[in-house]
């Protein structure tokens, strides 16, 4: 089962492209969700605990795995073990 994965992002936001590339090269499916909204910040704040855009959150058979801003190192290794 490929991992189900949400991008938490924000209009303007560099870093936040710079993610959305670094995982539509990979042929990584996502769900993007813009923080400037009410709904998807109460979500990155209450339900993930993040703070910033981007954040990834990754679920998986082992669990969720939340990732502020662009680690494309801690990115590969949760998608590697899932």
């Amino acid at each position: 089962m490929a991992p189900r994965i949400l991008l938490f992002t924000q209009p303007n936001c560099l870093r936040c492209e710079v993610v959305k590339m670094f995982l539509e090269a990979r042929e990584i499916a996502f769900e993007e969700r813009d923080i400037s909204d009410a709904q998807p910040r109460a979500d990155l704040l209450d339900v993930y605990h993040g703070t910033s855009a981007p954040t990834v959150v990754i679920f998986t058979s082992a669990g969720t795995e939340v990732i502020e801003g662009f680690d494309p190192d801690r990115i590969d290794h949760c998608l590697a073990a899932a």
